[in-house]
């Protein structure tokens, strides 16, 4: 079991890496995005606050890698790979889904952390990012977040029979949430009734909660994003498991 988990990770990643149109957009479109809009709005702390915009921003940047990554990338790679049989050729090997996901899962996360170095990496440097929280609370808060981005990448990566069926339901997924979630524009800009929608997706929740974390906050004082987190991973999980299609 480990051995074929770690042999489709290293495939998985491999493969990431020598995909360009992937590549630019989970790791150098978050990372231009906020350089962009820093450059132009900098990082002095806000009227009657300690901090700025890149110290409140950095954590909407990192939930557009997380949807990229598990969305776009994740969806459209498995939809790819039913559609040519190589998820036939790994049932018959024989290897269950179980490894097929976790290999998945493990190479898509291990980018997702590239981006968001890159991203902390640049706030540090050129915009001197504040952290106000507690670091163990943030990872948490950090790792349940892609979970639950994952999980729902995971519903469509599951059942999308061909390449352009999973290309269409990565779109429909991602382009909302990018918008109304708060990972492209600030939340508080949105009128309400589009605030309202975005109530749906569990990005925007993992993006406040990773704000408020992220400047000084305590994840426990946040029920209702934790339960909503919470609640796509056990979806994703059993829609996954249930309903997976290797054709």
């Amino acid at each position: 079991m480990r051995s074929q988990v770690a042999a489709i990770t290293k495939s998985e990643f491999i493969l990431f890496l020598r995909e360009p149109s992937a590549f630019f957009f989970t790791l150098i479109f978050p990372l231009l995005m906020m350089l962009l809009f820093a450059s132009m709005w900098g990082n002095d702390p806000f009227s009657g606050e300690e901090y700025g915009y890149v110290d409140f921003s950095v954590p909407a940047f990192m939930g557009m890698v997380m949807a990229t990554s598990f969305i776009m990338s994740m969806t459209t790679s498995m939809a790819a790979y039913r559609e040519k049989g190589i998820l036939k050729r790994f049932r018959a090997a024989p290897v269950g889904p179980f490894p097929v996901l976790t290999g998945q899962l493990i190479a898509v996360f291990a980018v997702t952390l590239v981006g968001v170095m890159l991203l902390l990496i640049a706030g540090f440097l050129f915009f001197s990012l504040r952290f106000y929280g507690n670091i163990f609370e943030f990872v948490f808060v950090f790792l349940l977040s892609a979970g639950s981005i994952s999980a729902l990448g995971f519903i469509p990566a599951s059942l999308a029979p061909t390449a352009r069926s999973g290309v269409v339901t990565a779109n429909i997924m991602y382009f909302p949430m990018l918008f109304l979630s708060g990972a492209a524009l600030p939340w508080f800009m949105l009128p309400d009734l589009m605030k309202n929608v975005s109530q749906v997706f569990p990005l925007t929740h993992a993006i406040k909660l990773m704000q408020k974390v992220w400047l000084g906050g305590h994840f426990w004082d946040y029920p209702v994003h934790l339960a909503v987190l919470t609640g796509f991973i056990l979806a994703g999980i059993f829609v996954s498991v249930k309903y997976f299609k290797w054709e």
